[in-house]
């Protein structure tokens, strides 16, 4: 290529640049603002659950602590496909040692705890919960199958 060619090709490539220049500092710089009716944004919180002392013998469980565990896995994967549980799962460790989480988002504290409240294991004694604020520092991305 000679260079009168070759300085042909760069003007040309700097008019088409310095031709799309402003729309894309516009599309860079345009914001979408939320929804005016998105309402407050929700926070993370955790509660963390542990099994009542009389459950920490497997032999101790009785049907109707059968039941009411089924009911919270129910309710927990129920929340899970509307979104608002990130995260449910618990530790694979002898009764006395085992605890679960559940990490999930609410509007506030308050709405938190009413739905940590409603849990049936804990309405039923089954479990005991404490309630934290959080924040999901890192996650990873979902891996294909």
């Amino acid at each position: 290529m000679s260079s009168a060619s070759f300085r042909r090709l760069l003007l040309t490539l700097a008019i088409l640049l310095a031709s799309t220049a402003p729309f894309l500092s516009a599309a860079e710089t345009k914001k979408t603002p939320p929804p005016a009716d998105a309402g407050p944004k929700p926070r993370q919180f955790i509660y963390l659950l542990k099994l009542a002392p009389r459950l920490h013998d497997d032999n101790a469980w009785t049907d109707e602590d059968k039941k009411t565990v089924a009911a919270h896995f129910a309710h927990l994967k129920a929340a899970t496909a509307t979104g608002k549980v990130i995260l449910a799962g618990r530790t694979l460790e002898p009764g006395s040692r085992t605890f679960g989480i559940v990490i999930f988002e609410d509007i506030d504290e308050e709405a938190a705890r009413n739905f940590m409240n409603r849990d049936p294991a804990l309405v039923a004694k089954v479990m005991s919960a404490t309630l934290h604020p959080y924040q999901i520092a890192l996650q990873r991305p979902p891996i294909a199958p």
